[in-house]
């Protein structure tokens, strides 16, 4: 038998061989354009942010089940594709009521956020602008609707509310959105109360973070965190009078327990916009908005962070997508970490989804350019998930592509 003969390799074989980076001072793009998941920017979030803060953007109400569950069923989803398919062409652009966007996708709103990064809103609106995606903005926001307006005149926008006790203040809060151009509602009808969130309660974390023994400790472990937080303006509610106090005490004191759907009637008499009702869980509430005249529904269970042991989001939406037959966008929002999940909510009924935890994890990675980056992994992801599927649009899509699995049957959920 013979033998392979050896030499030494020449230096033009070797050189297409190493890759050797470029030194740059950039460490921490040099660490984003490294992640390839929302799990890689939630770890490179962990290591820069102060515990509290970031266990207020990860974690969700008492034991967590309803977060886990929504982010299981995701892991149940079989993709059935088909093939020899010409998928060169790919159409993923949706119209949502008055806004529009490259990928079905609306980041969500979410409140407290330049707790997360001291740029806060207007780091996630400029990257959403860039990206044309549209953006909706919080209640709980730390950033004025005004200011957003006149500094992201590009910015794709919604203004998310809750209800307050003090429906004076509730209007005006509104006539400000409108008159900042603000043109579609997004009420949130699933606090009644605040839920329990024993990550917050543990931490101890307050709005706006006290300097305790425990947070001067935290201080050596993220300087730069503290460092812009104390450096730039203070951190506090752009629409509220009140601040200070943990989340749930807030909550309690300032939503209204008394919603009910005679509001919406107040809503319509007040808001000129399109109103769109967030916290759907049932098919019965869906088809009763749908008739009260709600232009759009947002299936969700609050990111896991309301009622724990809740609806699934991903397993009722068929159900409503189909009682409401199309008569106003039904969207979805919770347990979101992958390209593949949007495309399988699509599927199964949804016109397109809402992301939170998604971009917040992004923005403590890397602020606006980690926000830019999770909105790049998950476009790709939508993009690379279609295209294996055999489909070009998302009309092509239907139940039949994303099948999920009874949750006895299944294995657990990725980490993407």
């Amino acid at each position: 038998m013979a033998r392979v003969k050896r030499r030494l390799p020449r230096v033009e074989e070797l050189r297409p061989l190493v890759k050797i980076d470029r030194p740059t001072l950039q460490v921490t793009r040099r660490r984003l354009e490294r992640a390839q998941t929302i799990e890689d920017l939630r770890h490179l979030a962990r290591r820069r942010t102060p515990r509290s803060a970031f266990d207020y953007v990860d974690g969700a109400a008492e034991s967590e089940v309803s977060l886990s569950r929504a982010r299981e069923a995701f892991g149940r989803v079989e993709f059935r594709p088909r093939v020899l398919r010409d998928v060169s062409g790919m159409d993923t652009a949706v119209r949502i009521l008055d806004v529009s966007s490259p990928i079905p996708l609306i980041l969500a709103p979410t409140g407290f956020t330049r707790m997360m990064q001291h740029e806060g809103e207007r780091a996630v609106g400029r990257a959403a602008a860039a990206a044309g995606v549209p953006y909706a903005i919080s209640t709980m926001g730390t950033v004025s609707v005004e200011d957003i307006a006149s500094e992201l005149p590009d910015l794709q926008r919604w203004f998310q509310l809750y209800l307050w006790q003090d429906r004076e203040a509730s209007l005006a809060l509104m006539q400000r959105a409108q008159a900042a151009g603000f043109t579609t509602l997004v009420l949130t009808v699933d606090t009644a109360i605040a839920g329990q969130r024993l990550r917050d309660v543990r931490n101890g974390m307050t709005i706006p973070p006290q300097l305790t023994p425990k947070t001067l400790a935290d201080m050596a472990l993220h300087p730069r965190w503290w460092a812009n937080l104390l450096t730039t303006e203070p951190l506090e509610f752009a629409s509220l009078r009140e601040s200070g106090g943990t989340v749930e005490s807030l909550v309690n004191k300032m939503f209204d327990p008394t919603l009910n759907t005679q509001d919406l009637v107040w809503l319509r008499e007040n808001w000129s916009g399109a109103i769109v009702l967030k916290g759907i869980q049932n098919v019965e509430d869906a088809k009763e908005f749908v008739d009260l005249g709600a232009d759009g529904l947002i299936v969700s269970n609050h990111g896991g962070r309301q009622l724990d042991r809740s609806v699934t989001p991903l397993e009722v939406l068929p159900q409503i997508a189909e009682a409401v037959g199309g008569r106003v966008p039904v969207l979805l929002d919770t347990g979101v970490m992958h390209g593949g999940d949007i495309v399988a909510a699509v599927a199964n009924g949804a016109d397109a989804v809402l992301v939170g935890r998604a971009y917040l994890y992004g923005l403590m990675a890397g602020g606006e350019a980690g926000v830019a980056r999770a909105l790049e992994i998950l476009t790709s992801q939508v993009h690379r998930t279609m295209r294996l599927l055999g489909v070009t649009s998302l009309d092509q899509l239907t139940p039949d592509h994303a099948v999920l699995h009874p949750a006895s049957t299944h294995a657990p959920a990725h980490n993407a």
